[in-house]
């Protein structure tokens, strides 16, 4: 069993950075891909990055463009999401997700763990 908490979002202006966490319980926490995808209002969920297990190689989805990194501290149980030039269009709530096998890193549904989310809002 996985828990997965997220924080880190909030309001700020276009142009800002956050960084996002996900802290997880359970064992075996450096052998779970970690991902991040988003939903906003009407929107259908949407990946945003996915980091392997002990290599740490990531994915990110096409929207991202060089302005997020993923990485993990497997010794904290905990993977970050840093986003730079934050954009009104980022605005969503951002997920966590967790899965010891994933044979598709974009899709939601190959994900079984997932956190609560947390908001992230970006406006002037």
């Amino acid at each position: 069993q996985v828990q997965l908490v997220e924080s880190g979002g909030g309001l700020v202006q276009p142009g800002s950075s956050l960084r996002l966490s996900c802290a997880a319980s359970g064992r075996s926490f450096n052998k779970y891909v970690m991902a991040w995808f988003r939903q906003a209002p009407g929107k259908e969920r949407e990946f945003v990055s996915s980091i392997t297990g002990s290599v740490g190689v990531t994915y990110y989805g096409d929207f991202v463009a060089g302005r997020f990194t993923a990485s993990r501290d497997n010794a904290k149980n905990t993977v970050y999401l840093q986003m730079n030039s934050l954009q009104p269009e980022d605005t969503a709530v951002y997920y966590c997700a967790a899965d010891f096998s994933v044979r598709r890193w974009n899709v939601a549904d190959d994900y079984y763990y997932w956190g609560q989310g947390t908001q992230v809002t970006v406006t002037s």
